[in-house]
């Protein structure tokens, strides 16, 4: 069969009653299905067990089949079932042998399955679109230094991994005694910045000053609060002290009858300016009182658990601060929890920590204790052709520990062998001695289902061609063929049929005789070649009609 539909997932809603469930799609056998039920309305998701849970029918059957489960889906349940074909090869040919077309059709099948089930993952998984670009969608940091960060993009776009906020350092002076790293929170000690809090926003050296706005940004303002909340009272004490001297005045006039309408304008005058500097002071000391209420109500102090109110008794909001003396953090409240709003060195890679020397190879292996390539060669450590040898025993400066062997090596310089670098073992071929080998080999096949007019082969990335012909083709002669590859070139008729073949001069065929095919619709004919020079690809005899 050919394999026209994409479908690899079916979804149906459960109702507590229903028990059968088709799948649309061919499986290989009745392990390629996964039966996944899903709670909607927790996301949670259980993959079922056949035989205990289910049954499968269908298998090898190009339309699919059905799921029968022993207990019917509830409702709110939805049911998934995904195919999920085994990744491994079982066809088998004898040598010999007529063509197995069934089965070499069922194992082309099979492949198809698989890229379309490779698919499904890629199609579900985060990715750059195709027109963005990343240097590189890897990180390197280990779970313990990435523990509690998150995932980020650096200033050029590529990924990091990052700290929220920062760390609470404790106290210094205006005048620093420390180093401060970007997002470090300090809190002042001197007078004129009492209690004021604030964060490192660009790394700071012994020296620079809290108040320095290049280095350090202010968070809290206690000083200022303080000073509203003094102003206010020394306003109302005024006003007190001008509204006696008002009264004093009143009685005095009282007593000089001469001067009486004088004094009492006067006095007036004297009481309604009092009235209005307590009007004002009493404003100023309201503005205070409220600027200080909301400063307490934000900040909360130091306390050795996280409170459930704040300092007047009310409800916590968004945003609300306060120092934990039990872990020495600083703690923001979300709107439902309090989490930490600052970190411990330990918890982050900071910039002194031989990140700012990436760029320069040479200072890398400074830092790393490697030396130069010099002194490398000086200490029987040889690099030759892009491999490393030599080496026996490796100190990594500033209390690393010795290694005696490759493989300890590596682990001490985080050089393990990933992925992308395949290891020696008994397995490796060399290509200046005969090899054995135990399971089957095979040469890379290019399947093209459409070809008409010119048509070049690649034989520097397939060794064997299987063209379904749909129109009339030239073989153009190609650039790519190496002396002593052979395979075998298959040509199929579409369902018209009648096409024919012509050969670039590249193509040499016995007494130059050229290839006649079969001209039945679907007949399948297949012609072997070898390469004996370049510009030379010798056709064997067509071997027609296979059925």
């Amino acid at each position: 069969m050919t394999v026209s539909s994409t479908t690899k997932r079916n979804s149906y809603s459960g109702n507590g009653s229903t028990t059968v469930f088709a799948y649309s799609f061919k499986i290989f056998d009745d392990d390629d299905i996964t039966v996944i039920l899903r709670t909607d309305s927790t996301g949670s998701e259980s993959v079922q067990t056949k035989t205990t849970h289910y049954s499968v029918s269908g298998v090898g059957s190009a339309s699919g089949g059905n799921i029968t489960f022993g207990s019917a889906p509830a409702s709110g349940i939805t049911v998934v079932l995904l195919r999920e074909t085994a990744q491994t090869q079982a066809t088998d040919y004898t040598p010999n042998d007529p063509f197995p077309a069934d089965s070499h059709e069922d194992a082309l099948d099979k492949i198809t399955l698989m890229v379309q089930d490779q698919q499904d993952e890629l199609d579900r998984s985060l990715k750059l679109s195709r027109t963005n670009t990343m240097t590189s969608t890897e990180f390197t940091v280990g779970a313990s230094t990435r523990a509690n960060k998150i995932l980020a993009f650096d200033s050029s776009g590529e990924l990091a991994v990052t700290q929220e906020i920062g760390t609470f350092q404790g106290t210094d002076a205006t005048v620093t005694t420390s180093n401060y790293n970007q997002r470090d929170i300090v809190k002042s000690t001197t007078t004129a910045q009492l209690n004021n809090i604030y964060i490192c926003v660009a790394d700071s050296l012994v020296g620079d000053t809290l108040t320095d706005t290049d280095h350090f940004a202010l968070l809290v303002d206690a000083v200022s609060a303080a000073t509203s909340a003094t102003a206010a009272a020394t306003s109302a004490t005024a006003s007190a002290s001008s509204a006696t001297a008002s009264a004093s005045s009143a009685s005095t006039a009282s007593g000089h009858k001469d001067t009486a309408t004088t004094k009492a304008s006067e006095a007036a005058s004297s009481a309604t300016a009092a009235a209005s500097s307590a009007t004002a002071a009493a404003s100023s000391a309201t503005a205070a009182a409220a600027a200080l209420d909301s400063f307490d109500d934000t900040y909360l102090g130091a306390k050795s658990s996280d409170p459930t109110v704040d300092n007047d008794g009310d409800a916590l909001t968004a945003g609300d601060l306060y120092f934990n003396t039990t872990t020495n953090n600083l703690k923001i409240y979300t709107g439902s929890a309090w989490v930490d709003a600052a970190l411990t060195a330990a918890d982050f890679l900071t910039v002194a920590n031989n990140l700012s020397d990436v760029a320069s190879a040479g200072t890398s292996r400074t830092n790393l204790g490697l030396g130069t390539i010099a002194t490398q060669a000086a200490n029987s450590v040889s690099i030759t052709g892009g491999s490393i040898t030599g080496i026996t025993d490796i100190t990594i400066a500033d209390g690393g520990t010795g290694a005696s062997s490759a493989s300890a090596a590596r682990t001490a310089l985080g050089l393990e062998i990933g992925a992308d670098v395949q290891a020696y073992n008994a397995d490796t071929v060399f290509k200046d001695v005969n090899n054995t080998f135990t399971a089957a080999q095979r040469g890379s096949t290019d399947t093209d289902t459409t070809n008409t007019g010119s048509v070049t082969l690649d034989f520097d990335v397939n060794q064997n061609f299987v063209l379904t012909l749909t129109g009339n083709v030239t073989l153009a002669n190609p650039s790519t063929e190496s002396v002593g590859q052979s395979g075998f070139i298959t040509f199929i008729q579409d369902g018209t049929g009648g096409r024919t073949v012509s050969l670039g001069t590249d193509y040499e065929t016995a007494g130059a005789a050229g290839i006649t095919l079969s001209s039945t619709a679907s007949a399948t004919d297949i012609v072997p070649y070898v390469v004996v020079a370049s510009g030379r690809i010798l056709l064997g005899a067509p071997q027609l009609a296979f059925a």
